[in-house]
């Protein structure tokens, strides 16, 4: 039973850092049509972004979340202005090579910057223990969840009711309807971008500080993929549930099975949904008559 909430508590919490940064991809995509293949590297910039701020520049907590939250936004919205709206009306597997060349550009910066060995900063969550239902669990990871949760939550109510995000679902719905009713396309474009990359950071500010700040920040963005397709590629509710479904997943099979088959076991399910249910579980059926 220890074992089981143990792993159940690690795989909440990596899933919950695994929506975070999901929930960058599905808007852009929603609100852009734009596979970004960056968006690992969105989580890697965003703690390096927190790490400069907080333990380079010696800035308190609060003023080196509200400096890596500027960089993160005008990150997203320089690359939305300058590298993505030249590519309007460019065929769709233009667009995916401008974002993976994206990726591998701020891979590229980064190491140039930061070198290649990981970076320690001062632990921003409690380091002990705590006792849950029996168990012994760490409490760093039982307030990233609940972090987590508050920033997810706090999206979920800006989409629905604030005008921005009333302005962002209907472009993601009909762009030439939102045209007409004057909303300007082109700033929700750079908002989704700036709104990605704000995610990003939170994910990577949390997973930075209960693992490491390194470069493979970079790969764990890459469970971004499985987690979409099966929530669904345009669906923010389903970024939260297959998160957190690959989360639980990647820490049962790797606590009772093997670690190494845990590493490829999100792509297995990646490759059976698009088998079974190609939109996921909470994406839209799109029918195309010809």
């Amino acid at each position: 039973m220890s074992t089981f909430l143990n792993l159940l508590v690690y795989g909440l919490a990596d899933g919950a850092i695994l929506a975070l940064a999901a929930l960058g991809f599905v808007l852009i995509y929603k609100a852009t049509g734009v596979i970004n293949f960056a968006q690992g590297e969105f989580l890697l910039v965003g703690a390096y972004m927190f790490y400069t701020a907080f333990v380079v520049l010696r800035l308190p907590l609060v003023l080196a979340v509200v400096f890596g939250v500027v960089v993160a936004t005008l990150l997203g919205v320089v690359i939305e202005r300058l590298i993505l709206r030249p590519m309007v009306g460019e065929s769709a597997i233009s667009i995916i090579m401008v974002t993976i060349g994206l990726s591998m550009l701020l891979q590229a910066l980064v190491q140039m910057f930061y070198g290649t060995s990981p970076k320690s900063q001062p632990a921003l969550l409690p380091r002990q223990s705590v006792s849950f239902l029996g168990a012994t669990v760490p409490l760093n990871r039982l307030l990233v969840i609940g972090i987590a949760a508050v920033v997810l939550t706090a999206f979920t109510v800006f989409f629905r009711w604030s005008r921005h995000g009333i302005a962002m679902r209907a472009v993601a719905d009909d762009q030439q309807a939102a045209m007409t009713m004057g909303i300007s396309v082109r700033r929700i474009f750079a908002m989704a971008w700036a709104l990605a990359a704000v995610s990003a950071l939170v994910a990577g500010v949390l997973l930075g500080d209960i693992s490491a700040v390194d470069r493979n920040l970079a790969s764990f963005g890459l469970l971004v993929f499985p987690v979409v397709i099966l929530g669904g590629l345009d669906s923010v509710p389903g970024t939260i549930v297959g998160g957190l479904t690959m989360g639980l997943l990647s820490q049962y099979v790797s606590g009772y099975l093997d670690p190494g088959l845990a590493t490829v076991i999100p792509y297995v399910v990646l490759v059976l949904i698009l088998l079974v249910r190609p939109y996921g579980i909470f994406g839209e059926t799109r029918i195309e008559r010809v």
